[in-house]
């Protein structure tokens, strides 16, 4: 059997990871392919409209426990989901429509970037708000994410 080396649909879960603050500054933005950072960026930045739409109309209609926005919007080569802390963090995610995600996929992939981010905030060292997060763990642990490996979690930064 030959084995492909390419990244499917099933292994690689999303090509941007963004976070941004509660007023909508970025804090941490990775992607897959750093020629494709700037346009990533852009990407994001026009979420926000979005997320803050989808905040201020939902607000009573939905139970305020569900995080998970959805999927904001999607454009010719990429869907855009959005998920809110409580803390009003926003974390966005790209995906290639090239290697759709199940909605299922989605919400598993921002419980492990919220479960990262905890892990991160709980950390002593790390000062909420002092500027974009440069910790290697955390990195580390989105670098994971990208790459699809999602299926065993990878390892929390601590």
């Amino acid at each position: 059997a030959v084995v492909s080396t390419q990244s499917t649909g099933s292994d690689r879960m999303a090509v941007c990871i963004a976070i941004l603050t509660k007023d909508n500054c970025p804090l941490y933005l990775t992607c897959e392919s750093q020629e494709d950072s700037l346009k990533m960026h852009f990407l994001v930045h026009t979420s926000i409209d979005v997320v803050e739409e989808k905040l201020n109309s939902t607000k009573a209609a939905n139970d305020p426990r569900d995080l998970y926005l959805g999927q904001l919007y999607p454009n010719e080569d990429y869907r855009i989901f959005g998920y809110v802390t409580n803390t009003k963090i926003k974390f966005i995610v790209l995906e290639s429509v090239n290697h759709p995600i199940k909605d299922g996929d989605v919400r598993q992939l921002f419980s492990k970037i919220h479960s990262a981010y905890i892990a991160l905030v709980c950390n002593p060292f790390y000062v909420p708000g002092a500027g974009p997060i440069n910790s290697a763990p955390f990195t580390e642990a989105m670098s994971a994410l990208l790459r699809g490996s999602s299926r065993g979690g990878p390892a929390l930064p601590g």
